[in-house]
């Protein structure tokens, strides 16, 4: 199939798109960090399985002592703190201006290569990335049509989430490169990633004695049922068919459809969240995505 590459790109838009609007339901029904801990049980469980499929055996024994640090301390920063802070933004100011800000992670990951592994950082890159940055704050900056002059608290604080977890995810694949170092496999590197991020999260709820209402919540099914949709097309399904567009497109294509999120969203935003979507919305959007495409081919 000549395309299959570039098709599992864009269906990892679509992955994280559904993604996202599922775990901004379930968020305002159980709120932010049951969605967080219980979706990445829930994948780890289907990642240990999946594993087991190919290698025949549920863990990566031999993944050895330096590559598990780099890849839990990456699953950790990645998942278990960056998307926390997603899901957060996701609360505050929804799905489509979030997964907005994921734009930036390419522009964050440039700057970390160029600080920490001497990749070159040429003025076509930089003004790509200026590019990205200017089309996102032009969409941030907008006001809604009715709306007082300026932004509630409340707004920015769903920025400032959605930029922490952007940079977050931009540190966990700069681990992550370290983790994969040698041709290890993704399949066994997000086990590693995944069991080290609910590791971290259980014992947290353990210690400050909040297992017991994550699981309380999750007696609400529809919140159950949406985590675990989510959980399947995100983690699991959703990182395949990026590692295999990764691994069967250029790069840069790969990279920008699956790019495409807040593209895709935009339909949700009008007619699920029931948000105005702007002509300056759609436009800034498109010039975000354009600048983060530039950075794989300049």
């Amino acid at each position: 199939m000549g395309f299959a590459g570039e098709l599992a790109a864009v269906l990892t838009a679509v992955c994280w798109s559904s993604n996202s609007v599922l775990f901004t339901f379930a968020g305002r029904r159980v709120g932010s960090a049951t969605v967080n801990v219980s979706r990445l049980a829930l994948a780890l469980v289907l990642s240990l399985g999946l594993h087991w499929a190919v290698f025949g055996g549920p863990l990566p024994l031999g993944a050895g002592g330096e590559r598990l640090l780099w890849l839990g301390v990456s699953g950790l920063i990645g998942y278990a703190v960056a998307d926390a802070a997603l899901f957060e933004a996701f609360l505050l100011i929804g799905p489509r201006l979030s997964m907005l800000l994921t734009i930036l992670v390419p522009v964050f990951s440039t700057a970390l290569a160029w600080l920490f592994l001497g990749e070159s950082l040429r003025p076509a890159r930089i003004l790509a990335g200026a590019a990205t940055l200017a089309g996102i704050a032009w969409v941030v900056a907008e006001r809604s049509p009715g709306a007082r002059p300026g932004k509630p608290p409340r707004w920015w604080r769903g920025v400032a989430f959605g930029l922490a977890g952007a940079l977050g995810q931009a540190v966990g694949l700069l681990f992550s490169r370290f983790g994969l170092a040698g041709d290890f496999s993704p399949v066994s590197a997000n086990v590693i990633r995944l069991g080290a991020a609910t590791l971290a999260l259980v014992l947290v709820s353990l210690a400050r004695g909040e297992a017991a209402a994550h699981l309380r919540r999750l007696r609400d099914r529809r919140a159950l049922v949406q985590i675990a949709v989510g959980a399947v097309t995100g983690p699991v399904i959703g990182v395949i068919l990026s590692l295999y567009a990764i691994l069967h497109a250029p790069m840069g294509v790969a990279a920008t459809l699956m790019s495409l999120s807040p593209v895709i969203l935009l339909p949700a935003d009008r007619w699920v969240f029931r948000e105005p979507v702007t002509f300056r919305a759609i436009l800034g959007t498109l010039v975000a995505l354009a600048g983060a495409a530039a950075l794989f081919v300049l």
